[in-house]
C-alpha cells in the first residue's frame, strides 16, 4: 500500500499555508492551527495590542518574525521616490495659486522637514524629529485647501479633506474623530503602509472652537469635545478604525493605524480675529474716522500678526495649539490676483472653458474689459476666488447649451453678454 501523503499544515482562519510564507501556529493534538496575521487581527479586536502585559508583547514579537523574508531582511516601509526641495514644492505651487507667497514658503519648508523626518535614519545621538503640524488662517475663498491638495498632487501620497464640523464625540449624532483615518485609508486603497505617510486636510477647524468659558449645563460635543478627540491623532498614536465607518457596521474587524507619520494641516477663516489680534496690539479695528479702503488694508495688517494666544481667544484649547506648532496666514485676494487667476494658473478658469469649447471644435475667445468686469462683480458680491467660477459659469451657461448644436467656430465672450446673462439669472446685487 502506497504510503499517506503528509497533510500540509494550514490556518483554519484564512486558509493559508506554511509554502505561501505564513507562519503556523499548530493546535496540540489537532489537525488546525492560526497563523500570526489571524492571531494580530484578532488581538487587535480584542484591544490585546495596546497593553503591555506579557500575551501582547509575544504577540508582537511573533508579528515581527513572520514579517522576515527568507533571507533575513525586513519588510521595506513605502517610501516616497525623491523628496522635493523647499524651492521646488513653492515653484509647483506657484503654477496653481496666485499670491499667498508667505503662506507657500511655510508649507514647502513644513512638509519638506516632515518627509525627511519620514526618512531619517536611526543614529546613535538618539535625537528625533518630531512632527510639525500646520494651521492656516485666512478668509474663505483664498486658497487654503488648493494649497494642500498641490501639495499632496507633488508629493504623491494619499490626501484627503475632511470638514471638521461633521465631527463629534462618540456617542453623540455625527461623525466620529476615527472617520479621518477611514477616509484616508480608503483612498490609500485600505494599504495602511502608504495611508501612515499620507496627509489629512482639516477644514473650518475655526467651527469646532469653544462656544464660551463659561460653564454651562449642556456638553460642547461639537466643539471643545472634538478638539479633546483630535489631540491623539494630531501627536501620534496607534488607533483603530472601522474601515466602513463605526456606527453602520459595528460588528467589522478594525484596522490599527499609527499617526505619528501623518501630516495634519488645518485650516480655517477665523472670522472676527482680527478683534482678538487687534486688542493684543492694543489699536483699534473699526473706527468713525477711517474709510473703506484704509479698513479693507487694517485688516490686512492685523491678519499677519496673528499668533497662538489669538487662536486661544478665539475658541480652540491650549493642547491642540501646541499640536499644530507651524502657523501660517492667507491673505484677502485684491482685485490684480483675482484677475491673475482667471488667466495664470495651469487650470485657470478661462482655460478650462476654453478647452471645453475646442472639444466641439469651437475657438473661445474672452475680451479683456470682459474679465474685469467679471472680477469687479467677484469682488461686488464678496464671493472671492470661488465666486470666480460661478459667475463666469453663470455667464456660459446659455452659449454652452446652444453652440455645440450650431456651426459657429468662434465665440467671443464680451462684456455686454456679461451684463446680459447675470441680469436674465438675476444674478445681480439687488437680488443678493
Amino acid at each position: 500500500m502506497a504510503k499517506k501523503q503528509q497533510h500540509q499544515l494550514h490556518c483554519s482562519f484564512c486558509g493559508r499555508t506554511e509554502a505561501q510564507g505564513a507562519t503556523i501556529l499548530p493546535s496540540p493534538g489537532e489537525d488546525a492551527g492560526i497563523c500570526i496575521d489571524c492571531i494580530e487581527t484578532a488581538a487587535s479586536m480584542l484591544g490585546m495590542l495596546d497593553g503591555d502585559d506579557e500575551q501582547a508583547g509575544a504577540v508582537k514579537r511573533a508579528r515581527a518574525t513572520s514579517r522576515q523574508t527568507k533571507g533575513g531582511a525586513p519588510e521595506k516601509k513605502a517610501e516616497i521616490k525623491e523628496i522635493p526641495k523647499p524651492h521646488q514644492i513653492k515653484e509647483f505651487l506657484d503654477q496653481y495659486i496666485i499670491g499667498q507667497d508667505q503662506a507657500k514658503k511655510y508649507l514647502s519648508v513644513a512638509v519638506y522637514n516632515h518627509y525627511k523626518r519620514l526618512d531619517q535614519p536611526v543614529d546613535a545621538d538618539g535625537v528625533e524629529i518630531e512632527k510639525s503640524n500646520i494651521i492656516m488662517v485666512g478668509p474663505t475663498g483664498t486658497g487654503k485647501t488648493l494649497i494642500a491638495r498641490t501639495i499632496a498632487r507633488i508629493l504623491d501620497v494619499p490626501f484627503t479633506i475632511v470638514d471638521a464640523t461633521v465631527l463629534t464625540q462618540a456617542g453623540y449624532v455625527g461623525e466620529d474623530i476615527e472617520s479621518l483615518l477611514t477616509r484616508l485609508l480608503q483612498v490609500a486603497d485600505y494599504d495602511v503602509e502608504r495611508a501612515q505617510r499620507g496627509i489629512v486636510f482639516i477644514d473650518e477647524i475655526d467651527k469646532i472652537a469653544r462656544k464660551g468659558d463659561n460653564p454651562s449645563i449642556t456638553r460642547d460635543v461639537g466643539g471643545e469635545g472634538v478638539q479633546q478627540g483630535l489631540l491623539k491623532l494630531l501627536e501620534g498614536s496607534v488607533v483603530n478604525v472601522p474601515p466602513q465607518g463605526g456606527r453602520k457596521h459595528p460588528e467589522q474587524p478594525m484596522i490599527a493605524v499609527d499617526t505619528k507619520d501623518i501630516l495634519f494641516i488645518c485650516g480655517g477663516a477665523f472670522e472676527g480675529i482680527e478683534q482678538a489680534i487687534a486688542h493684543r496690539l492694543n489699536s483699534s479695528f473699526v473706527g468713525f474716522s477711517t474709510d473703506a479702503a484704509t479698513r479693507r488694508i487694517e485688516r490686512d495688517r492685523f491678519m499677519s500678526h496673528v499668533a497662538p494666544q489669538d487662536l486661544r481667544t478665539f475658541g480652540l484649547i491650549p493642547e491642540i495649539i501646541g499640536r499644530l506648532p507651524i502657523l501660517t496666514h492667507l491673505l484677502p485676494l485684491d482685485r490684480d490676483a483675482l484677475r491673475r487667476i482667471l488667466t495664470e494658473p495651469k487650470n485657470a478658469i478661462v482655460r478650462q472653458y476654453v478647452k471645453l469649447f475646442a472639444m466641439d471644435g469651437v475657438e473661445l475667445r474672452f475680451e479683456p474689459e470682459a474679465l474685469d468686469y467679471i472680477v469687479d462683480k467677484a469682488i461686488e458680491f464678496k464671493l472671492g476666488a470661488r465666486g470666480l467660477r460661478s459667475i463666469v459659469e453663470t455667464i456660459m451657461m446659455n452659449p454652452m447649451y446652444d453652440i455645440p448644436s450650431g456651426d459657429q467656430k468662434v465665440f467671443t465672450v464680451t462684456p455686454e453678454l456679461c451684463a446680459a446673462q447675470l441680469e436674465a439669472a438675476h444674478f445681480d446685487a439687488e437680488a443678493v
